[in-house]
């Protein structure tokens, strides 16, 4: 049976929507280059979305959605939870160039209260959260495993917008793969005590 929210004449235009940002970039495309892309008009993009910064929050949180089910494959299938979040960093890292610049500046706009950002807020941390939160639960305490979640949400964001500014991914591949490395030493020296 098809899902119904699918298709729902929103649902529909933002997946094409995510789909031609995915191939185009984000940058300052307008409503109007955005709806002749995609097939529309200008006038059913504000109908659905009431404004480009309120489109761009669904697209986000259509992504971070996204994102979340895709962490939550690398932790079902593969049992330590380091190695799920080195993969999940070559996954995040491969489409960073399309995204990551978005996600910055709507995280700014939540920080700063904007209206149409305040949802983002919860979006933007709980999507990765819990996910990494149960990875590392299988190998460690609750309280010690929200702390390395929280501690890896904040290295890959930090990694993640270095590379996004210098593009240097080489360099964003290494620190990641140093960071992890320390992680699973944290985790180690843990279970010996």
């Amino acid at each position: 049976m098809p899902d119904a929210a699918a298709e729902h004449p929103r649902e529909v235009m933002l997946g094409k929507v995510v789909e031609w940002f995915t191939a185009n970039g984000v940058l300052d495309t307008s409503m109007r280059t955005l709806a002749a892309g995609i097939g529309t008009s200008n006038r059913m993009l504000n109908y659905h979305f009431g404004s480009r910064e309120q489109l761009l929050a669904a697209v986000i949180e259509r992504v971070c959605e996204a994102e979340r089910n895709a962490l939550d494959e690398f932790v079902s299938e593969i049992v330590d939870p380091v190695e799920a979040g080195r993969q999940y960093w070559i996954h995040v890292a491969d489409t960073a160039s399309v995204f990551a610049p978005l996600f910055y500046e709507l995280a700014a706009h939540a920080m700063y209260g904007k209206d149409y950002a305040e949802d983002l807020r919860q979006v933007l941390t709980d999507a990765w959260l819990s996910g990494f939160t149960e990875g590392f639960l299988r190998v460690t305490s609750p309280e010690y495993a929200e702390q390395l979640a929280r501690l890896c949400l904040a290295v890959g964001r930090g990694v993640l917008f270095e590379m996004a500014l210098t593009a240097d991914r080489a360099a964003a591949d290494s620190a990641i793969n140093e960071f992890t490395e320390m992680v699973a030493r944290a985790l180690e020296s843990r279970t010996r005590t």
